[in-house]
């Protein structure tokens, strides 16, 4: 980085969407283009305000519950994942799906059923309640536990010490999480690893060049979704690596002027659900307010791309009018 200079903004390398929510947003805007509307989603398809309400426009409808789908209609599943009970209920409201599950999530699913089937017990580390952790504990629900952070290792009980492994939520803190691992294996000392690192590739390298960022900034600016894991990571992240001041936002009318104050260096990043619109705009506030020296700080290139979900390779719209008891 340059010597620290006046009224500046240190911009992160790499930011904003990360190669799952691109596969799912693309996922939506595709179904609709081929099927037409309405296209029916499961929960947000990315965790991210802007994105939902463009996709609304173009004629998603947004639900919580699969059972909110009238029968005969296309739902997608979000990049969060479901539980294998989801696809049933689905199955029962006779309606097509369209899967755009991140893949990195899928592989978290299917580490949990290996180990399920092997009868290990499985220690989730993740947030209650988040929609990630509920569609992983789903494919081994009696052989999952939920470890929310360090504090909650002391209650975890297991059949057998001997039999035990750790997996984790794809969007935390890499530094929480090592935490209550390293508290895991103080309690559990056979403690089994799952075989790759179950945390996001994209959620690792935002948090390593924020934290490259945050100890020059005297602010910090996360672009993102109050529900976004990862974006709320960002702004700990930054705190705790040193910067004086970090806020999420979703739009740059959302910055108080206030945070301002006797600010320098203003870091800016934002979550793996963003679109770099949204940032454009916050780098347009900031430069009206004499911070339009951006320099971009970049510490890796990302390059990886999912394939988009095989049933958009489908007519999905004439399989459920060949379906048995379909409506006339």
């Amino acid at each position: 980085m340059s010597a620290t200079a006046a009224r500046r903004v240190l911009l992160a390398a790499p930011r904003g969407y990360c190669a799952g929510v691109d596969r799912a947003v693309i996922a939506v805007e595709k179904a609709l283009e081929q099927y037409g509307a309405p296209i029916y989603v499961r929960k947000e398809i990315v965790h991210n305000k802007y994105v939902v309400q463009t996709l609304e426009k173009q004629g998603a409808i947004f639900v919580d519950e699969t059972e909110e789908v009238p029968e005969g209609n296309i739902v997608v599943f979000s990049a969060h994942g479901v539980a294998p009970s989801v696809h049933d209920e689905a199955k029962a409201g006779k309606l097509a799906t369209i899967d755009a599950t991140c893949p990195l999530v899928t592989k978290v699913h299917k580490e949990a059923v290996r180990f399920a089937e092997e009868d290990y017990d499985i220690l989730l580390i993740g947030h209650e309640g988040h929609e990630e952790v509920i569609g992983t504990m789903g494919e081994a629900p009696e052989r999952t536990h939920l470890v929310d952070g360090a504090e909650d290792v002391a209650k975890v009980k297991v059949r057998d010490e001997s039999k035990v492994v750790w997996l984790s939520q794809t969007t935390l803190s890499v530094d929480e999480t090592m935490a209550t691992v390293g508290a895991l294996k103080q309690r559990f000392p056979l403690l089994t690893s799952p075989p790759s690192d179950d945390i996001c590739y994209a959620t690792q390298n935002r948090q390593v060049i924020i934290k490259q960022i945050a100890a020059e900034a005297d602010l910090v600016v996360v672009v993102g979704s109050k529900n976004s894991s990862n974006s709320v990571r960002l702004v700990e992240v930054s705190l705790e690596a040193g910067a004086k001041d970090a806020h999420l936002v979703d739009f740059a009318d959302e910055i108080d002027e206030a945070w301002l104050e006797g600010v320098a260096t203003v870091g800016v990043t934002s979550g793996a659900s963003v679109p770099e619109i949204l940032v454009k705009g916050v780098l347009a506030w900031l430069a009206e307010r004499g911070f339009g020296d951006v320099e971009e700080v970049r510490s890796v290139e990302e390059h990886l791309q999912f394939s988009l979900p095989k049933e958009l390779r489908r007519d999905l719209r004439a399989e459920l009018d060949a379906a048995p008891g379909s409506p006339e």
